[in-house]
């Protein structure tokens, strides 16, 4: 799987370090940056990034690290087709992708560690949108949502 990877200056350490266990996964690694750390850049302009790699089919899966997670959660969310999420716990990590497709998991930077970092990223990239009938219904109906608020232009 390709997995979309960005995060701000609060989350540079945590995606440094996640993106070599990302790759012993077996997974191929796209960097969005930032590729240095820069202590005055922001975390929308790296949730952008994330979000249109992943809506434009660059990459299957995102990973976006900033201090708490939120702020790049919210910044990605913008992006047409991304169905990001913050998660701290594994139970969420996976049930977001089996139950809501989501397709970009947000960290904290600041928040959590460097192990329990890892094992939600191997259980998001291991779990699958379960593709039952009321997972797609709901699924269907943040896209409908999604676009009334956001257009019908794709």
């Amino acid at each position: 799987m390709r997995v979309v990877i960005g995060a701000d200056h609060a989350g540079f350490e945590l995606k440094e370090l996640l993106k070599p266990y990302i790759a012993e996964l077996g997974h191929e690694v796209i960097d969005v940056g930032a590729h240095t750390f820069e202590p005055t850049d922001d975390y929308p302009d790296f949730g952008r990034a994330v979000g249109e790699a992943v809506a434009q089919g660059k990459g299957e899966r995102g990973i976006l690290v900033c201090g708490s997670g939120v702020g790049a959660s919210i910044a990605a969310n913008k992006v047409r087709g991304v169905r990001a999420a913050i998660c701290h716990d594994s139970y969420s990590a996976r049930q977001g992708v089996e139950h809501d497709d989501m397709n970009v998991l947000t960290l904290g930077g600041r928040v959590i560690g460097t192990d329990l970092a890892r094992e939600l990223v191997r259980v998001y990239l291991e779990a699958h949108f379960s593709r039952e009938e009321r997972h797609l219904r709901r699924v269907g109906k943040i896209a409908a949502i999604e676009a009334e608020y956001c257009g019908n232009e794709q």
